[in-house]
């Protein structure tokens, strides 16, 4: 197994699987590990062209980003675990709900959509990034992920997060990119199994709200949940976050918390 990760927690704790965003690393779930670990051994992996998990030398799908998944899991000798990913690593849960139901128990998908962006314009980020680096999206990537008043009353995360970015492999972003520019579950959502929490962020422009009730409307069993937050809600709202993530995964009622 080449994907970089950890497993952090109790050896007897069911297992939560955490998948990060695009431009991120597994430590985007930092403010979340504490409360996570109290109740699961929790599994963080980076996806492919991100931190040390190195490209696969072939062409990425979302399907074979799913596939890492399970491929993990199996590695690590994890029958069933619950999962939380957030815009890629949302639509990565969603693709392991429709196409391996059986290995996973209760699903959280934040801030993502059954189609996110244009075609075109994940192919032209991903060609602009092989030819000029990463710095020609570092610079736009806290307006895109943060709203502004988080942007100037958090200047050290925001700041932090963006020196990230910048640190990235350029051919693993752009191969990622290449991995939304085709990821396409429209006609899969009502075929998804399992049980799905969409969480959603009230001033998110990149996966909007619209588009996470979209995916409630038609998948079989969905709760929506709307966060104060742009397109990283973790981190903006930590806490919330948590909460209706724990509340979910640990509890099985039927609706959420909501204050």
């Amino acid at each position: 197994m080449d994907l970089e990760y950890r497993l952090d927690g109790p050896a007897n704790a069911p297992v939560l699987v955490l998948s990060n965003s695009l431009g991120t690393t597994w430590t985007m779930w930092d403010a979340q590990f504490t409360d996570f670990n109290k109740y699961f051994r929790v599994l963080r992996y980076n996806t492919r062209g991100h931190g040390n998990s190195p490209l696969n030398g072939g062409k990425m799908s979302l399907a074979s980003l799913g596939k890492d998944v399970i491929d993990l899991m199996n590695h690590l000798n994890i029958e069933k675990a619950s999962f939380c990913g957030i815009s890629l690593g949302g639509m990565t849960g969603m693709w392991l709900n429709r196409h391996y139901p059986n290995h996973f128990n209760r699903l959280v998908v934040a801030n993502t959509a059954a189609k996110i962006g244009d075609t075109d314009a994940w192919l032209t980020r991903a060609k602009t990034v092989r030819t000029e680096g990463m710095q020609s999206v570092a610079d736009g990537s806290a307006s895109r992920w943060f709203t502004k008043d988080y942007i100037r009353a958090r200047p050290g995360i925001v700041d932090a997060l963006v020196d990230g970015i910048e640190q990235l492999d350029p051919l693993g972003y752009a191969a990622c990119c290449e991995v939304l520019a085709y990821a396409d579950l429209r006609e899969e959502v009502a075929k998804m199994e399992r049980p799905m929490l969409v969480i959603a962020g009230e001033h998110d422009p990149v996966t909007t709200l619209a588009e996470a009730e979209w995916i409630i409307e038609r998948a079989s069993d969905a709760q929506i949940c709307l966060v104060p937050a742009s397109h990283l809600s973790n981190i903006a709202c930590p806490v919330m976050f948590s909460r209706q993530t724990l509340n979910y995964l640990t509890s099985g009622a039927t609706h959420v918390i909501n204050d």
